[in-house]
């Protein structure tokens, strides 16, 4: 039990986390007028106000969205790709322990990331004012992708007693 516990509890925990999350309605989680308050607009438009390109059919820019909805864009797609960068790692590392090859712990944690992806935006379909969005899905599973690929590069350098000290 305490072995489940040390290496479920952490995925549980993030898969948690996640929930809560998209719980939320998007006016608790708009970080516009944060934004607004405490960055120098100019020095963003400055050097960002080239970027100009679509997501999911809306323009992205600083002249379409301002400098406040142009950060939370990327803020919120950085969340998206790290959050799922961490929950591939913590299932990989649960996943591990179990009896099989190396490369099913590795397919079934991107399968289950993914999975989970795709459920946390159906659930955001049920939270006012949340868009549920398939594109986020796959941003959501790159994370992923990269967290396994970060991990297993690590669990390499390790083996080969190169690894950075954490």
């Amino acid at each position: 039990m305490k072995k489940w516990m040390q290496l479920w509890l952490p995925v549980l925990l993030w898969v948690g986390m996640i929930f809560y999350f998209s719980s939320q309605p998007y006016e608790k989680q708009d970080m516009r007028p944060t934004f607004a308050q405490y960055v120098d607009e100019h020095t963003v438009e400055k050097y960002f106000s080239w970027v100009d390109f679509r997501y999911v059919g809306h323009e992205v820019s600083i002249a379409h969205l301002g400098v406040p909805g142009f950060l939370e864009f990327f803020l919120r797609k950085g969340a998206h790709f790290s959050v799922y960068f961490v929950l591939a790692i913590l299932l990989h590392r649960a996943l591990s322990h179990y009896s099989m090859r190396k490369g099913q712990a590795v397919i079934f944690a991107l399968l289950l990331t993914a999975a989970y992806a795709g459920f946390d935006e159906v659930h955001q379909s049920f939270t006012k004012d949340r868009t549920p969005l398939w594109q986020d899905s796959v941003l959501d599973t790159v994370g992923g992708s990269f967290g396994l690929a970060a991990r297993l590069l690590f669990m390499r350098l390790k083996r080969r007693g190169s690894a950075p000290r954490i």
